[in-house]
């Protein structure tokens, strides 16, 4: 099993910034205002081969009152449970705090591989700062800065040492899970791992970070990734809502399904149709949930009848109608989306394709257009990530727009192509 590391510490001391240099992109959002970290947030790092899990949490403090510094303090209390190293980042810019002496108390008394990480070092005055951590009594300590990955290397020489070296990550399933704000997509991760995994209140835009959750039961196994509501532009009020934004468009891109979570009391509004267009047009696997349907009042049939006609002509999405409370259908969502990742790398044969389709287009033919009959000869698919299919015809510029979709239509019913955005190509013959 991959090993944790959790980065600790109290606000604004530079976990984030850290977080993004090991495992090598900018996941965690940066930001001089402390609190920006809510939920922890996973991501891996390979160092030399050896690959483990890296927790970024929110900064650690126990004096605020307001909702979300509690929460933060739940998260931080979560990590350290799941870790098996945890790196306790400082900052000494400033004497040491009473935050500080807190934090390394709680984490001493754990029985974990525990190390002083002293961040900032590439600012002059604080190399003289350093030597007051020696009353923290924790021997493993490193020097370094997470801006300029001074120390960096030497850190993680140490914390390799710890781990199995045939440890490794599989290729397994990423599905986004994305909506607008306050549909229900954290409660439903916490649900389905039957705890506290990610915070959650009824403030707008409490998920702020993109954040990878491994699931792995009930014979499933996927990273779950539960992003910031995605608004409208014109709704966004500060930049740190718009990296938010940018983080959950780019968790949908990375993904291989988007979950897109509808709120059934608001309905399918046309912010939905545009994340659904999103979805589509980076040509991932799309299913649609219909949350919080225990509070629906509307025949399910006549619901699910609207919206098929709303995303025409892609009708052919899988739609479920799920509930955090009574956990209606939320398993079935996750083993269909898993389901839709593995049909997203399924490759057709051309003998096979062609021995299926072409009888069915000679059974229906094009219609003529200005006295010219329109033959398609034979197809293949195209090795594209998502499915593409080229079709060699004598007059590839006339084939019309309804032909086309009958054609996908087509595909889709005999290869399973349900939830999957295809994409029909005609070329001379």
């Amino acid at each position: 099993m991959t090993k944790i590391v959790s980065l600790v510490g109290r606000p604004n001391v530079g976990k984030s910034t850290l977080f993004n240099r090991l495992i090598g992109y900018k996941k965690s959002i940066v930001n001089s205002k402390s609190g920006i970290t809510r939920d922890r947030n996973y991501g891996f790092c390979n160092w030399n081969g050896i690959e483990f899990c890296l927790i970024d949490t929110g900064g650690y403090t126990n004096e605020s009152k307001h909702i979300f510094d509690k929460k933060i303090c739940e998260q931080f209390f979560f990590a350290l449970a799941e870790s098996d190293v945890i790196l306790f980042l400082v900052d000494p810019s400033n004497d040491i705090l009473g935050i500080d002496y807190d934090i390394s108390k709680m984490i001493r008394k754990l029985k974990k591989s525990i190390y002083l990480v002293i961040n900032k070092i590439d600012i002059y005055k604080n190399i003289y700062n350093t030597y007051q951590y020696c009353k923290f009594g924790i021997t493993k300590t490193y020097w370094i800065s997470s801006i300029n990955g001074t120390g960096t290397e030497k850190l993680l020489d140490s914390i390799v040492s710890n781990f199995d070296k045939n440890i490794y990550k599989k290729n397994i399933p990423r599905l986004a899970l994305v909506g607008r704000p306050n549909v229900g997509k954290s409660t439903l991760i916490n649900t389905l791992l039957n705890k506290k995994k990610n915070i959650v209140t009824n403030i707008s835009g409490t998920t702020r970070d993109s954040i990878d959750v491994l699931y792995s039961k009930f014979g499933i196994e996927c990273i779950l990734v539960d992003t910031a509501g995605i608004r409208k532009k014109k709704k966004i009020k500060e930049d740190i809502e718009f990296y938010s934004v940018m983080r959950a468009i780019k968790s949908i891109q990375n993904s291989d399904v988007s979950l897109l979570i509808i709120d059934c009391k608001s309905g399918f509004e046309s912010q939905d149709i545009n994340i659904f267009k999103i979805i589509e047009n980076n040509n991932k696997g799309i299913v649609l949930l219909i949350n919080k349907s225990d509070l629906l009042n509307e025949n399910i049939n006549s619901y699910e009848n609207k919206i098929k006609k709303i995303i025409a002509p892609f009708k052919d999405v899988p739609i479920f109608f799920t509930s955090s409370l009574t956990k209606k259908d939320i398993i079935k969502s996750i083993k269909t989306a898993v389901k839709i990742t593995f049909n997203l790398r399924l490759r057709i044969k051309t003998s096979l394709l062609n021995k299926i389709i072409l009888p069915i287009l000679n059974k229906n033919p094009h219609p003529s257009i200005n006295g010219k009959f329109i033959k398609i000869k034979y197809c293949r698919q195209i090795p594209t990530y998502n499915p593409q299919f080229i079709f060699f015809t004598n007059y590839p510029y006339n084939i019309k727009e309804s032909y086309k979709r009958f054609i996908e239509n087509n595909i889709r019913e005999k290869f399973h192509f349900t939830g999957i955005p295809i994409k029909i190509l005609f070329r001379l013959t």
